[in-house]
């Protein structure tokens, strides 16, 4: 039986952003760049700077934290979050609302929580991420900041890591 949790939720459009794309790669080469820290340091930052994963933790609860940096030496926050929802092959979900500490966070610069669902093609997989956001404020504040160019970075430095 499917629950309510396990479904992927409709879009609102004034508080989702969202890309889409099919990857030419099999959905089990992009689960495994998304949850193998070596693999997810080396594409989720947009080039050229470097990401460290402090933890991946990949169960409901499970803290998801990743530094990121300039030069390789000084270490500065990327993101502090508790994964929501996994389900092995095809989605996570997480948020940076509450940090990996289970407090109550505002991070900077926005609150989100964002679903990543892979998919079945016939020319790779469907690669989608959502990112949904508390208020349309938010929303276009995170779009204003770069949400387009930069996880449209990120979604390309995927692509051409697994395809």
């Amino acid at each position: 039986m499917t629950t309510p949790l396990s479904r992927t939720r409709n879009q609102d459009p004034d508080l989702d952003l969202s890309i889409r794309r099919i990857i030419r790669a099999p959905t089990q080469t992009i689960w495994d760049a998304w949850t193998t820290p070596d693999q997810l340091a080396q594409w989720w930052i947009p080039a050229p700077l470097s990401l460290r994963v402090d933890s991946l933790e990949l169960t409901p609860g499970g803290a998801f934290v990743t530094r990121m940096s300039d030069d390789g030496t000084e270490w500065h926050p990327h993101v502090d979050a508790v994964f929501l929802v996994i389900e092995e092959g095809s989605r996570l979900v997480f948020t940076n609302a509450v940090n990996s500490s289970w407090h109550p966070a505002l991070p900077d610069p926005v609150a989100m929580t964002t679903e990543i669902i892979l998919g079945d093609h016939p020319d790779g997989t469907d690669y989608q991420a959502i990112v949904r956001h508390g208020s349309p404020e938010q929303r276009a504040r995170h779009e204003e900041l770069g949400f387009f160019g930069g996880w449209g970075t990120v979604t390309d430095q995927l692509a051409a890591s697994v395809e």
